[in-house]
């Protein structure tokens, strides 16, 4: 079984708390400014998101930074 890599681990953190916090990637991206496709690709695992963009969905879905990297 293939391991994932940290951006797979990261979007998967991003997906279930988004999830979580009843959030569709539309709505996430109007909150943060990111566009839809951006987040959907950090989700999947083939977006690195720069710390900024990091802060800004750890401050939408009302957690800690270090919360999306708790993998």
């Amino acid at each position: 079984m293939a391991r994932l890599s940290a951006a797979q681990k990261l979007g998967k953190k991003l997906r279930e708390l988004r999830t979580e916090a009843g959030l569709s990637q539309e709505r996430l991206g109007e909150i943060t400014g990111l566009d839809r496709t951006y987040i959907s690709g950090i989700e999947r695992g083939v977006r690195n998101p720069a710390l900024k963009n990091m802060e800004k969905l750890a401050k939408a879905l009302k957690v800690r930074v270090s919360d999306l990297t708790d993998f």
